[in-house]
C-alpha cells in the first residue's frame, strides 16, 4: 500500500501562518465535500474529505455574511508536500535540507531510490501535466493554483474558491478576486506549468540548469496526450490511435465552445460515442469524428436514465443555505449520493 496523509484545516494558527485566523468556516468545509467529491467522480485525483467536526466559534469572515459557523476539517491525501516547500528550502539556502526533501519525495511519495532532482522534476512534470489536463475535461477551475497550492504527486486539494464552468469558457473564473484571470479555466494549464517551473528553479542549487530545463520542457506535450486521454474518458469511448483522438477533441473543444453548449450536459448525452440527432449542424464535425468510436462502457448504470449531475454555484449555495438556515444535512448527503452514482456509472 501506499503512504497516506491526515492533515486538517481549520486547526488554528501555526509557525507559517501569515495575517489569518488559521479558522475554517462550516460553510468552507461543506464546500470541500462537494469539490472532493465531484472531482473524484470524474477522474480527477484529489485529496478525499475524511470528516468535518464543527468547532462552535463564530468567525467574522469579510467575504461571507458573518458570523458564521467554525470547523476543523480532516483531509486524506498521498502526501501535503508543495512546491512551495521546495521553495521555502531554496530560500533559505538550505542544500542540505533541499537534497534531503528530494530523497523523500522519490522515496516515500514515488517509491523509487536515489535522490536525482532531475529524477524528481519529470515525475512531477508528468503529474501535474495529468492533473492540468483533468480539470479541464471536468470544467472544473481550482481558483488559486498558486505553487503552494501544488503537491509534488500531482494530487489536488486545497480548495477555497471553486467553481464548476458551465459552458467551455476559457475566460470563465472562479475566485472574485482573480480580475485579471490569472487562474481562469482556459489557463489553468499554463500556471500549473508556471508553478511547475518555480520547483526547476528551486532545484537549480542541486544541479546543472540544461536538464532541468529539457525535462520541463516536457510539460506542454504531457498535458496535450493527457488532455486527449482525459476528454475521450469522459465521452466514455476507447481511444484510437494519436492523430484520430486529438482530432475528435479538437473538434469536441471547439464545438462546445462555438455553441456555449452545458459541459455536463454534453457528456451526459454523448457518452458511449452517439451523439443524440437533436446536436444539429454545429456538432457535425464531432458526429463525425465519433463515428469509428467503440464506447468503453455501455449506458445500463441507472444514472444514464435520469439527468446529468453536475455542481454549479447556485446548487452550492442551495446545498449551504438548507445546512445555515435549517441545519438540514440531507440535501447534502442526497448530492453526495448522487455523486457517487456518476462516478460508478463513468468508472
Amino acid at each position: 500500500g501506499r503512504l497516506m496523509d491526515l492533515g486538517t484545516k481549520g486547526s488554528g494558527q501555526t509557525p507559517w501562518s501569515r495575517s489569518g485566523d488559521g479558522r475554517l468556516t462550516l460553510k468552507g468545509g461543506v464546500r470541500e465535500i462537494l469539490a472532493t467529491e465531484m472531482l473524484e467522480a470524474l477522474n480527477v485525483p484529489t485529496s478525499r474529505t475524511l470528516s468535518i467536526i464543527e468547532t462552535g466559534e463564530a468567525l467574522e469572515r469579510g467575504d461571507e455574511p458573518s458570523p458564521t459557523r467554525g470547523a476543523v476539517m480532516v483531509r486524506l491525501n498521498h502526501s501535503h508536500v508543495r512546491i512551495g516547500t521546495f521553495q521555502r528550502l531554496a530560500y533559505e539556502r538550505d542544500d542540505d535540507s533541499l537534497r534531503t526533501l528530494v530523497g523523500y519525495a522519490l522515496r516515500n511519495l514515488y517509491d523509487e531510490d536515489g535522490d536525482d532532482p532531475v529524477r524528481l522534476l519529470d515525475l512531477v512534470v508528468g503529474r501535474t501535466a495529468r492533473l492540468a489536463a483533468r480539470y479541464m475535461a471536468a470544467g472544473f477551475v481550482h481558483g488559486v493554483l498558486n505553487s503552494d497550492n501544488i503537491n509534488v504527486t500531482g494530487e489536488s486539494f486545497d480548495y477555497g474558491p471553486w467553481r464548476f464552468a458551465p459552458t467551455w469558457d476559457p475566460g470563465f473564473t472562479a475566485a472574485y478576486f482573480d480580475h485579471q484571470g490569472l487562474y481562469a479555466f482556459g489557463r489553468q494549464p499554463e500556471a500549473i506549468h508556471w508553478d511547475v517551473m518555480q520547483l526547476a528553479i528551486s532545484l537549480r542549487s542541486l544541479v546543472e540548469s540544461e536538464p532541468l530545463v529539457e525535462t520541463l520542457d516536457l510539460f506542454g506535450d504531457r498535458y496535450m496526450a493527457a488532455v486527449t486521454d482525459a476528454i475521450l474518458w469522459r465521452l466514455g469511448v476507447t481511444p484510437r490511435d494519436a492523430d484520430d483522438d486529438r482530432a475528435l477533441v479538437q473538434a469536441v473543444e471547439r464545438a462546445l465552445r462555438k455553441t456555449g453548449a452545458g459541459i455536463d450536459r454534453f457528456y451526459f448525452d454523448v457518452f458511449g460515442g452517439d451523439l443524440p440527432d437533436s446536436y444539429g449542424e454545429p456538432w457535425a464535425e464531432v458526429r463525425a469524428a465519433l463515428a469509428p468510436y467503440a464506447a468503453r462502457k455501455d449506458r445500463s448504470h441507472a444514472y444514464w436514465s435520469g439527468a446529468p449531475c453536475s455542481m454549479l454555484i447556485d446548487e452550492v449555495e442551495s446545498i449551504w443555505s438548507a445546512i445555515a438556515e435549517r441545519d438540514d444535512w440531507s440535501v447534502l448527503d442526497a448530492k453526495v449520493a448522487s455523486i457517487r452514482a456518476m462516478g460508478d456509472a463513468l468508472a
